[in-house]
């Protein structure tokens, strides 16, 4: 297949995708597993001197950029699927289409957490630790914000189980037949419900149960992967599988 083909741009057109969101989702996991629990162990001086040393913000560049790249391309696919399906009926009809679709909402959710709550929130941390190296007060808000980004933070975590599961089942775990109008409008409400309830946890209140699961990186696993299993199940029952 020559690249200067049309499949040969839609080829590259994959590559990027899977290119930026490697580099995105390994970020996600890098902050996750990695800076926030060194973080939580080192002393404020040093935490101060790693943010406002460089290392944070260009961490921070390639993560959100990861997002914005792994976004657009990924619907520039899912457009051009609805096209070669001959619209948006025969598409959501077709298995694998649909479990595309359902990965790259739980992935465009993920993509607003990225751009809206958590970038808004670093820059005020990093402003603040600035601020704080020169002499001057920490702004009064940023320890606010900085736990909000934390939430959302997670729950691109705890999202990415999920969203990996239904991209990787589109072509390795395909399901049998065509799908029912009625499991379509089923398994699109379960997706709006997952995703309203997964923002809400993130951007309302500092306590409770969601607020304590996120807390964890264990508890952030087993609640990507329940949401993953629940998920599945339920999309196979109301699909007649």
């Amino acid at each position: 297949m020559a690249l200067i083909s049309y499949e040969g741009w839609l080829f590259l057109l994959r590559w990027f995708h899977f290119l930026a969101g490697i580099t995105w989702i390994g970020l996600l996991y890098y902050f996750n597993f990695v800076q926030v629990p060194f973080f939580a162990k080192t002393e404020a001086p040093v935490r101060t001197g790693m943010i406002t040393g460089g290392l944070v913000e260009n961490a921070l560049w390639w993560f959100r950029w990861g997002a914005m790249i792994t976004f657009i391309t990924g619907w520039l696919l899912i457009l051009h699927y609805i096209g070669s399906a001959g619209g948006i009926g025969p598409y959501f009809s077709q298995p694998r289409y649909l479990s595309i679709f359902i990965g790259g909402m739980l992935g465009s959710l993920m993509w607003f957490n990225v751009w809206f709550v958590i970038w808004p929130a670093q820059q005020v941390v990093i402003a603040s630790a600035k601020r704080v190296k020169e002499g001057g007060q920490a702004i009064p808000e940023a320890a606010a914000r900085g736990q909000r980004g934390g939430f959302a933070s997670r729950t691109n975590t705890l999202l990415s189980i999920p969203m990996l599961w239904f991209m990787g089942a589109a072509s390795h775990l395909p399901w049998i037949a065509p799908i029912g109008g009625g499991a379509i409008t089923g398994m699109l409400l379960l997706l709006l419900i997952v995703l309203v309830v997964a923002e809400v946890n993130a951007m309302v209140g500092t306590t409770g149960p969601g607020k304590k699961m996120l807390s964890t990186l264990t508890g952030t696993f087993w609640g990507g992967f329940v949401i993953t299993a629940v998920f599945w199940i339920v999309s196979m029952i109301v699909a007649g599988r």
